[in-house]
């Protein structure tokens, strides 16, 4: 049966393309779900949730991404190579810039933090659980997936004081042998034993032209365009990986306050519904798609709800009718991940991904049974209303962020 185009089919252009969208996507997924967090939680609760969640999955996809693009290292510039192909520092929505002073010593600033822009307008209290209370320990766990000695310590940070002051904050990042080493947080050995931090992922062809790995020297942009393809399909898939973690390890923190496991269900499903939607939203825009059946497969295939397919038993096929099958196996359904949470009763995260392409696009079972679930897209008359999941990520900044060609990138030596 036919099908759209999967990540590995894509032209170097579009997955170019892709890449920074993935990054920015999967910081999107706290936009999605804290709000559900703190209606249940309260804003305290939201905080030490937030906290849970990014120690337990950062330093487990930060090592992931190392390996995968060659650049192991003890150093502060590996640590700033991680920053910039992480889902907690989309390039340019987060724009890091970032000064090497040596093996042991760098600083990095925040020339425009969305995260803040998010944040600011809902008052100081918010952006001090944000740029206190979570960074603090968050930054160092993911600094110690690098060094358990390197320690992460603000220069200045928000609450801006004047109220316009840039760059939004600035960073030392320190490795000292009179540090004490850091532990590996105990979420992170949690989320290290899923099989999405373990799934394996096909290498990437060294003898491809243009960057198979980032072995040579830090450079301030990453321009994707310049590296090669299946190094672009190694990136995507990992970012996708990168999410799932980061939607584990937050459904897990949920746990650990509740017993109540349709209430997180409930609320791993708003998460999944809102950033589903606005994701599908802005891959249709970015990758130039079509507003109909043909451009809901071609973003099924690539959103990283679906992704990668290591990981996750999806088929789609694609005739005069759209069929989707999200099989019974997999590692993500062993996990619990995402696509587990799309069933039979459950369709509204299906329902809001193809509506971020058409509002008229729905989901409607065709089957659920041992073969899994069945699932046929189909066109309504008139369009539905969006999510309210949906709406509540649209207040992030992120929504309507366009990424900018910036010149070929400089690499940055130690001063």
């Amino acid at each position: 049966m036919p099908r759209p185009p999967a990540l590995c089919e894509l032209s170097l252009d579009q997955l170019a393309v892709l890449v920074p969208e993935l990054l920015l996507a999967g910081h999107l997924i706290d936009r999605a779900g804290m709000p559900h967090a703190i209606a249940a939680f309260g804003r305290d609760g939201m905080r030490n949730i937030a906290i849970e969640e990014w120690m337990g999955a950062s330093p487990v996809y930060t090592k992931r991404m190392q390996r995968a693009l060659a650049f192991e290292g003890d150093g502060v510039e590996t640590i700033f190579k991680g920053m910039q192909i992480d889902v907690g520092a989309p390039p340019q929505f987060m724009d890091f810039r970032y000064r090497l002073h040596h093996h042991d010593r760098g600083e990095f600033w925040l020339d425009h933090c969305g995260a803040l822009m998010d944040v600011e307008p809902m008052g100081d209290e918010y952006v001090v659980a944000m740029c206190h209370d979570i960074e603090d320990p968050t930054f160092d766990a993911t600094a110690v997936a690098t060094n358990a000695r390197a320690q992460v310590r603000p220069i200045h940070r928000p609450p801006r004081r004047p109220a316009d002051r840039t760059p939004h904050c600035a960073w030392n990042v320190i490795i000292d042998e009179s540090h004490p080493p850091l532990p590996v947080p105990e979420q992170a050995h949690r989320i290290a034993a899923t099989r999405a931090a373990r799934v394996e992922l096909d290498p990437i062809d060294p003898d491809e032209p243009g960057g198979s790995d980032y072995s040579g020297p830090l450079v301030d942009d990453l321009r994707f365009a310049d590296w090669s393809r299946s190094a672009l399909v190694r990136i995507a898939e990992e970012v996708s990986l990168q999410g799932h973690l980061l939607a584990l390890s937050f459904l897990m923190a949920l746990r650990a306050r509740t017993d109540d496991e349709e209430l997180v269900l409930a609320i791993g499903r708003q998460q999944l519904t809102g950033v589903a939607g606005l994701v599908a939203e802005r891959l249709r825009v970015a990758l130039d798609l079509s507003g109909d059946l043909d451009g809901a497969a071609a973003v099924i295939a690539v959103h990283p709800a679906f992704g990668p397919r290591a990981y996750v038993d999806i088929d789609v096929e694609l005739t005069d009718r759209l069929v989707v099958r999200l099989g019974p196996g997999g590692a993500a359904r062993a996990d619990g991940a995402w696509p587990s949470l799309i069933d039979a009763d459950h369709l509204e995260p299906f329902d809001a991904l193809v509506r971020g392409v058409d509002p008229r696009l729905r989901g409607e079972v065709l089957g659920d049974g041992p073969e899994g679930l069945v699932i046929e897209v189909v066109t309504d008359d008139e369009p539905a209303r969006e999510a309210d999941e949906v709406a509540l990520t649209r207040f992030s900044t992120g929504a309507d962020f366009t990424f900018a060609e910036r010149g070929t990138p400089v690499a940055l030596r130690p001063t």
